[in-house]
């Protein structure tokens, strides 16, 4: 077993001006990189460019070694010259199918597809910490592997496909962070325990009889059975769910009828449900199908349900949660850090989580001042570019906290 307390002569210690000048020296070429990698969007499953455009730059970095495990995805791998733990830093590379509407000069050329979700920002970190870790390679204890995730967007995501391809092989720890935009730049938020929702996605089609809508006692009418099915899943939540248990239930897709005077033959509807809990996301399934087969029963009308399963809950590591506090309040004072919420939005980087213990943070990107407010995928979303420092300063300070001590 390696003696990794053995391991932390051979770097220098954390210092304010190993940190701060190294990063101030970056940070042009990190807003660079991001604002280059905004221009070009790229949408889950067809990140080519932007895989290209990594590969490109962290193969021009010396001491590093570059794989293509998937077609658009890219791993780097940098090795100490000293002994020590491998682990593992993740950023995902896609965009949405959103039409930016900011106006900015790097905004999208790609019409209909945009960063709305600050994944360009995490892709540049990502990039100058290879570049500043890879420069005191020499000194260096252990490896570190960066990996710049394909299809975070879009399950069964990117993240799963990378773990069965072995990117994950020997690490001991991984961690990953997201630019936050409801929370102020300026700020780091960490939670411990459950972090981010499993986000899970049903269809329903509701099959009625169809006629004219002067006529509706001839016909089996799914936009008012659907109208009631709408409702009556909201209780699934508010009445069947322990009020203790987090859980969302939401109908986010009603589409029926082409004509005012038609009355439609079917009706169909989406959405997601949101839960930490495993036995509770195991049971909302069966509940929501008995509530739809008893409702479109009761009217003559009959249905087909799905259900998918996305991606598990993110779950830091408390253990590991508790360590990077103190890296945070070590680096950038104790009035930087928020003990966060759990969040229910999903994210993949859980399937890394299943491999090695790992912690997700939070960056703040907002900034009221400069209207820099609008949420995650929204056409205007934008962060604050001074937390693209920020993200480097920590992940820098997390990084060498794992590779030199015990």
């Amino acid at each position: 077993m390696t003696d990794h307390a053995s391991t932390a002569q051979h770097f220098p210690p954390l210092s304010q001006e190993f940190l701060q000048d190294e990063i101030d020296a970056l940070l042009p070429q990190v807003i660079g990189w991001r604002r280059h990698l905004h221009m070009h969007p790229e949408v889950a499953f067809e990140e080519v460019r932007t895989s290209q455009t990594i590969f490109d730059i962290l193969s021009a970095i010396e001491g590093l070694s570059v794989a293509r495990p998937t077609r658009t995805s890219v791993v780097a791998e940098l090795r100490g010259q000293h002994t020590g733990p491998t682990i593992a830093v993740r950023s995902d590379i896609d965009a949405l199918p959103i039409l930016e509407e900011n106006d900015v000069a790097y905004r999208s050329r790609t019409d209909g597809v945009m960063h709305a979700c600050g994944h360009d920002g995490h892709t540049a970190i990502v990039l100058a910490l290879a570049t500043l870790l890879a420069r005191h390679r020499q000194k260096l204890p252990g490896t570190v592997r960066f990996i710049f995730q394909h299809a975070e967007e879009v399950a069964p995501g990117g993240a799963e496909e990378l773990v069965q391809q072995g990117v994950m092989d020997g690490v001991v720890h991984v961690i990953g962070l997201h630019l936050w935009s409801p929370m102020p730049v300026g700020r780091i938020g960490l939670i411990s325990g459950p972090a981010m929702a499993a986000p899970d996605t049903f269809q329903c089609t509701l099959l009625g009889t169809g006629g004219h809508a002067a006529m509706p006692h001839q016909t089996v009418d799914p936009i008012a059975i659907g109208a009631q099915i709408v409702t009556a899943l909201q209780q699934v939540v508010s009445r069947t769910v322990d009020p203790l248990d987090p859980a969302v239930l939401s109908v986010t897709q009603f589409i029926a009828g082409t004509a005012f005077n038609v009355i439609p033959g079917s009706a169909y509807l989406a959405g997601t449900v949101r839960t930490f809990d495993p036995g509770l996301r195991a049971s909302i399934p069966a509940q929501m199908e008995r509530i739809i087969a008893g409702i479109t029963s009761a009217f003559g009308a009959s249905y087909e349900f799905s259900y998918e399963r996305g991606y598990r809950p993110v779950v830091n590591d408390p253990a590991l949660t508790a360590r990077l506090t103190e890296v945070v309040e070590t680096t950038f004072g104790v009035d930087t850090l928020i003990e966060m919420r759990p969040s229910m939005g999903g994210e993949d980087f859980s399937a890394y989580q299943q491999r090695a213990p790992g912690v997700f943070a939070f960056v703040g990107a907002r900034n009221d001042a400069e209207g820099i407010t609008f949420p995650h995928h929204h056409p205007r979303f934008q962060i604050d570019e001074a937390s693209l420092g920020i993200g480097l300063r920590y992940l820098t300070a997390a990084s060498l906290d794992l590779l030199t001590k015990s």
